[in-house]
């Protein structure tokens, strides 16, 4: 029978940026993520930090830089954690590796740092830090030659660097009251304070006031600092671009975008700049991505996608961990991956981008070809009449399985998350290996979801446990029609939101489930939302519930009411360090069980926070999930 070492034996491939004829990229070769570079076109890659740091997994870093390469400086900045705790902070090393050094000292020892903006060209880092002892963000500029900082601006309300003006005496700074109401603010050398750009301040809302959802996410400013592009869902639900004049302010305008080749149901993720009016846009079409280059017309508001980057061929039907443009080389280093294939790193280059160059060939050691499961398309009408987009893992026919397979119900994190056919993402290796065991995946993208626009996403907002139970709960009604699955042998998992769905559904559909994973998971909403970390109580009390006004809701909506009702056996899973959801939520879980004689393990991962990232720990994990459901449910 297969290992789970074959699949993790594919080593992951993150973040790369090409400078000069080195890439520099994020992989877990030493069985922890870590920084490493190597010649282009290959050579043996060269570790640039001590073995005993890890580096936190990309995907937690809020579309933040995990380094930035600062050749200038002979540098290199990287985000450094303790074990998964998320207590970011800016750490020089010189270009060719060696111990971390505090880029400012202990000037941001108090925050939790995200690196947003870097130019290597002026040594200046744009970066927003979470207070950990009080309910505020702020923003900072930072000067790598001096060590010195400037705070921009301050707001409980995230106060993200959004963009920067290419001379540096303008930034764009955004406050985010949830994923799609977003308010910008404009920051101007020597002014002293933040001018009012777009949008209705929270403070300024009468009560009961309804305010247009705009989505903004992506920014930047057009040449001369005229206007800013702009990421938004006001014109269209799956997203657009739209265009504000800065001297015409609170006034956005629709961009028109030509040259789509991509066909199918999702959203527009976003934009770079690569130089001048030439931006990479970026596209989640039925959880495939979709990479274009094109060029923007600032007086006709027209972006014209001219060429594919990723998409088609050999970069088709799958995941774009990240994607940079090298001005210098003129070309675009990617990392990709689907959900059989492992991610590798390519180079898009020549003025058609026709030539692309792999730089890496990971592969999965002893499964032979065609016994991983591509899957298949297993969107569904849920009970209320609204399209819901899923995936369904079978174990491939070379594995002559016999009979229905038994159920396992995957319910992604987020919530506000998506699963794609990512073999980067923490689920892929364990999708892969219960099917290589026998069992059926459910992967569903249920409301609230991301990748099928605003509205989509927004049903979730102050409903957890609402109409998503709901369609988990239609979802199982729907299975039990395919002759190929046995739904009377069904066991739900789930990570973060995703544990807190699968609480939910051991308890309040006790009858459906025959054994239940829940990995971090908040079980009391009440309780969850005071020990989050005290900067995000602003953002969880709009989004999901204020434990006092909203006190009897969360009550309601909290497995916590229901646990009683848990009839089949559980394994709990924790991080140690982690800052989400405190290990002491899922030990309280494990406790009630425990007390009411249910049948229930648990393990605790000291040194992971919000995820399994480390070799050794995946192994571990990977093998109780997969040995426990096969207990249970007797595949």
């Amino acid at each position: 029978m297969f290992r789970i070492e074959s699949l993790l034996s594919a080593r992951l491939f993150l973040s790369p940026q090409l400078v000069g004829d080195r890439l520099y990229f994020i992989s877990d070769m030493s069985g922890r993520l870590s920084l490493y570079a190597m010649n282009y076109g290959g050579s043996v890659p060269e570790p640039l930090l001590p073995p005993h740091i890890s580096l936190q997994s990309p995907h937690h870093l809020q579309g933040s830089h995990s380094f930035y390469v600062f050749p200038g400086l002979r540098k290199i900045l990287v985000m450094i954690d303790n074990d998964g705790d998320e207590k970011y902070q800016p750490m020089l090393i010189p270009l060719q590796g060696g111990f971390p050094e505090p880029a400012f000292g202990d000037k941001l020892a108090e925050h939790q740092v995200y690196l947003f903006h870097c130019y290597p060209e002026h040594n200046l880092v744009y970066m927003t830090g979470m207070a950990l002892n009080e309910g505020t963000f702020r923003s900072f500029r930072g000067n790598l030659e001096t060590g010195e900082i400037e705070k921009l601006a301050q707001s409980p309300w995230g106060g993200l660097v959004a963009a920067v003006s290419a001379n540096q005496d303008k930034a764009l700074i955004g406050d985010v009251y949830d994923r799609a109401d977003v308010v910008l603010y404009l920051w101007t050398e020597g002014s002293g304070e933040c001018e009012l750009v777009y949008g209705i301040p929270l403070e300024q809302r009468i009560p009961g006031q309804s305010v247009p959802r705009n989505g903004i996410e992506s920014c930047h400013f057009t040449n001369g600092d005229k206007g800013l592009l702009v990421s938004t869902v006001l014109f269209d639900d799956a997203g657009g671009l739209g265009y504000i004049d800065i001297a015409a302010p609170q006034t956005l305008k629709p961009v028109t975008t030509t040259g789509i080749k991509h066909k199918g149901r999702g959203e527009l993720v976003g934009f770079t700049c690569a130089r001048d009016n030439r931006f990479a846009v970026e596209y989640n079409i039925d959880g495939a991505s979709w990479l274009y280059e094109g060029t923007f017309d600032e007086a006709s508001l027209t972006m014209s996608l001219k060429r594919v980057i990723c998409g088609e061929g050999r970069l088709e039907g799958g995941v774009m961990q990240s994607a940079r443009y090298d001005r210098e080389s003129d070309r675009y280093a990617l990392s990709f991956s689907t959900a059989c294939a492992p991610t590798q790193l390519y180079t898009i280059e020549g003025s058609s981008r026709g030539t692309i160059v792999c730089h890496t060939n990971e592969h999965i050691l002893g499964i032979p070809d065609g016994y991983l499961s591509a899957g298949e398309d297993a969107s569904f009408t849920s009970h209320d009449g609204l399209r819901l987009s899923a995936r369904l893992y079978l174990p491939p026919t070379e594995l002559e399985f016999e009979g229905p397979r038994p159920l396992i119900y995957y319910v992604h994190g987020g919530p506000q998350g998506q699963e794609r056919p990512d073999f980067a993402w923490f689920s892929m290796p364990i999708i892969q290996y219960l099917t290589l065991n026998g069992f059926a995946v459910f992967v569903p993208n249920v409301r609230g979801s991301t990748g099928y626009g605003r509205d989509y996403a927004s049903r979730i907002e102050r409903d957890w446990g609402g109409q998503d139970r709901l369609d988990h709960v239609y979802a199982m009604e729907v299975l039990a029609r395919d002759s190929r699955i046995n739904t009377k042998r069904a066991g739900v998992i789930g990570r973060s939101y995703g544990g807190y769905m699968t609480l939910t559904l051991a308890s309040r559909h006790p009858e459906l489930w025959s054994a239940a994973v829940d990995m971090f998971g908040p079980y009391n909403l009440v309780t969850a939302s005071e020990r989050i970390p005290v900067a995000w109580k602003a953002l969880w009390h709009n989004s999901v519930g204020d434990p006092e006004k909203d006190r009897d809701f969360l009550i309601e909506r909290s497995p916590a009411t229901y646990l009683h009702n848990i009839a089949c056996p559980m394994l709990v899973l924790q991080g140690g360090n982690d800052p989400r959801v405190i290990e002491q939520e899922s030990r309280e879980v494990v406790e009630h069980q425990r007390r009411a004689g249910k049948e229930v393990q648990y393990r605790v991962f000291e040194n992971e926070g919000h995820d399994v990232l480390k070799y050794e720990n995946k192994v571990t994990c990977y093998n109780l999930i997969t040995e426990f459901f096969k207990k249970h449910l007797r595949p």
